[in-house]
């Protein structure tokens, strides 16, 4: 077992790296951090003591002055060195810099020298060491003005604002998804582990080791994939077409902004005559797979969620309750949905999700799922839903 801790784990990479590393229960052993161990040493030594693995990402990324981002990320830096040298930890550090290292910035100033800095620790205590040089990352959950460019298109496009491009870069980007399966197969591999990693060519750690990047886009090619997805999923329900991977990770994160609690449970429109009645449920330029099932009163299906998963319940016949909640919350979202009048709700990646029978009689409902990747590499997991 690694024992590993994450120093900005409340973050957006270090959510999902804690949520990543949740997963990895027979390999990983997840030593929580919090933030105030940088004002009271006595807990950041006591946190380094335990450690095997430490991720440093705790920085600060904007402020007015200039001056508190470079002092607070070196500050952060010899703070964590201290500990280390006064508990006389040797962890294996990675270190998560910036492509802003090459600019002429304060930020990307105080990555590079703390990159430094630790490399210096490394050497002088013969300690493994690895200087991550990562581009932009996107993906649910992101803070929007603050992580990343697509995190605001997102929040404005779900939230009745109007995105505006301030200039047309190119950006070179990862998804948060393959960041953190990088980082732990760098680990694995570093530390001699017995763990396939995903790649056949596993990277090797260094005091600067450049991430590569996953999908390179315009920001305006960026905001016209978003345009089409608020048009076509968010006002309309269908499911747009996306061609290759960064295009169904940029769908998923675009659907974990939308507000999901007031968005469902959204009603299916009945169309009734003589004969009976004919209700479209889903409708998609993606193809997928379509099922049904009976569930006997009282009886509840699900307790998993999936990393990247598109999946739509409908219910058709009888009384239901679906249920989700946010990995790491605790907050249930409860919708209530009756087949007399049928509606469907959606299920965003990360959240757990289950399904009720709250009636005296059979329920039917309609499951449809894309599964865009290899049905072999493991996407959904087990959790209990605590209400």
């Amino acid at each position: 077992m690694i024992k590993i801790g994450i120093t900005g784990q409340a973050g957006f990479i270090g959510t999902h790296l804690f949520n990543f590393f949740g997963l990895k229960k027979e390999e990983v052993t997840r030593i929580p951090f919090e933030d105030h161990y940088f004002v009271d040493k006595s807990f950041l030594e006591n946190f380094v003591s335990q450690c095997d693995v430490i991720i440093h990402l705790a920085a600060l990324n904007r402020h007015n002055d200039p001056k508190e981002i470079y002092n607070t990320n070196i500050r952060l830096v010899n703070q964590l060195i201290a500990a280390m040298e006064n508990t006389g930890s040797k962890p294996y550090v990675l270190f998560s810099s910036s492509t802003q290292e090459e600019r002429d910035n304060v930020f990307g100033q105080s990555k590079r020298e703390g990159r430094e800095l630790l490399t210096a620790w490394s050497e002088k205590n013969n300690a493994l060491f690895t200087g991550l040089v990562i581009p932009n990352v996107f993906g649910p959950f992101g803070n929007p003005y603050y992580n990343s460019v697509i995190a605001t298109f997102c929040h404005q496009l779900t939230h009745g604002e109007q995105p505006r491009i301030e200039v047309d870069a190119t950006l070179k980007l990862i998804y948060i998804g393959e960041l953190v399966q990088l980082i732990f197969d760098l680990i694995t591999h570093s530390l001699h582990l017995s763990v396939t990693p995903s790649t056949s060519h596993p990277i090797t750690p260094s005091p600067r080791l450049s991430v590569q990047h996953t999908s390179e886009l315009k920001v305006s090619e960026i905001l016209e994939l978003l345009n089409t997805y608020k048009s076509s999923y968010f006002d309309k329900g269908l499911f747009p077409k996306l061609k290759d991977r960064f295009e169904i990770n940029l769908f998923n994160t675009f659907r974990c902004y939308m507000d999901i609690a007031g968005h469902n449970p959204l009603k299916l429109t009945m169309n009734t005559d003589d004969r009976g009645s004919f209700v479209e449920t889903v409708k998609t330029e993606l193809g997928g797979q379509v099922s049904f099932s009976t569930t006997k009163p009282g009886i509840t299906r699900g307790n998993h969620f999936h990393t990247r998963k598109i999946e739509r319940f409908a219910v058709i016949r009888g009384k239901a309750r679906i249920q989700l909640r946010r990995i790491g919350t605790k907050e249930v979202l409860n919708f209530d949905l009756d087949g007399s009048q049928p509606g469907y709700v959606d299920m965003p990646v990360w959240y757990v999700h289950n399904i009720t029978n709250t009636g005296t009689e059979e329920l039917y409902t309609i499951f449809w799922i894309n599964e865009f990747y290899d049905p072999e590499d493991p996407d959904t997991f087990f959790e209990k839903v605590e209400i």
